[in-house]
């Protein structure tokens, strides 16, 4: 059986880790989409698909399951994002989420979905994690091994404290806005 599971993975931390352990231990393969594909270089999406596919593919290194990772871009409509998934991915089976839209959609469309607890979810945010990089607090205890050293391999700390910083004019003041505080579908 083949599982399929879905997030943005800004950056990939352990609670997705977690997360992937548990479906390892009901399926044979796992297929990870990499939400947001097209997204890059904000203080939202910092790291860019090919790079988040690093990060996840270096940490699934020692798991004993085959993964596939596949860049899933954006789509507008709703109606459709099963469909378009499907069609950027491996067959699977059963999809996986906690996102309540997510789950609304796999049912609609007649895939079986299974969720999890959410694990250590008062720190296991990406965008706690990405306050953290821009704040200089611990993150790196946060993230599998492998995703601390793709993020210092890409410079991705810098570029989080860059995009996220004021501008000549000031309209970005690095202060988070409620955008950026709200929870993250990841």
């Amino acid at each position: 059986m083949r599982g399929f599971y879905i997030g943005r993975f800004q950056p990939y931390h352990n609670g997705h880790h977690h997360m992937v352990e548990e479906i390892a231990d009901e399926v044979d393969e796992i297929v990870l989409g990499i939400g947001s594909a097209g997204d890059s270089h904000t203080r939202r999406n910092p790291f860019t698909a090919g790079e988040r596919v690093m990060m996840v593919t270096k940490a699934l290194g020692d798991l004993d399951v085959t993964t596939y990772v596949v860049p899933i871009e954006d789509l507008e409509r709703n109606s459709v994002w099963v469909s378009h998934v499907q069609s950027m991915s491996p067959k699977f089976d059963v999809a996986y989420s906690n996102n309540p839209l997510v789950v609304r959609l796999f049912e609609e469309a007649g895939v079986e979905v299974r969720s999890s607890p959410m694990f250590r979810r008062e720190v296991l945010e990406g965008s706690e994690l990405r306050q953290r990089m821009i704040r200089g607090d611990g993150w790196k205890g946060l993230v599998p091994d492998e995703v601390a050293g793709t993020i210092e391999e890409i410079d991705g700390v810098d570029r989080i404290r860059q995009v996220a910083s004021s501008d000549a004019n000031g309209a970005n003041d690095g202060v988070p806005t409620d955008r950026d505080a709200a929870p993250d579908p990841e």
